[in-house]
């Protein structure tokens, strides 16, 4: 059985050196809260907008993918092959067929390249000017 203590302690550098006097120690330690607490605000504050910016430019750049490609695969396709006019003698419509083989390829179609395109991007930089600070 391998004994527990046997092992050597964990030595940790003295980051203050031969620091006795307590009142400088204090204050190294009040000015790093400082910063970490001041680092948490700006984070905090930024966030918000931070999201926001984000979620706007993925509406965008899906509207504008699905925009695309939508037209690109209807490109392919014609309305005479998506639907059926049922005439009567007197050459009225009594009816309209949707042929729905057609109809579901074109959904298909467009939904993979859709993610094609979107999976394609890879990453966006999102910027975040001072202006806009003032308007959240």
């Amino acid at each position: 059985m391998p004994k527990i203590y046997s092992r050597n302690k964990i030595k940790i550098p003295n980051i203050f050196g031969n620091m006795k006097n307590k009142r400088k120690m204090v204050m190294i330690i009040t000015f790093i809260t400082a910063i970490m607490i001041s680092g948490k605000v700006m984070l905090d504050a930024v966030n918000p907008i931070f999201d926001t910016l984000c979620k706007d430019e993925a509406k965008s750049l899906a509207t504008i993918i699905s925009n695309q490609q939508a037209t690109e695969v209807m490109k392919k396709h014609n309305y005479d092959e998506l639907f059926t006019l049922e005439k009567d003698t007197n050459g009225n419509v009594i009816m309209i067929k949707s042929n729905v083989i057609p109809i579901n390829e074109i959904i298909s179609d467009v939904a993979v390249k859709i993610q094609e395109e979107i999976n394609n991007q890879g990453r966006k930089d999102i910027e975040i000017s001072a202006r806009e600070f003032y308007r959240y």
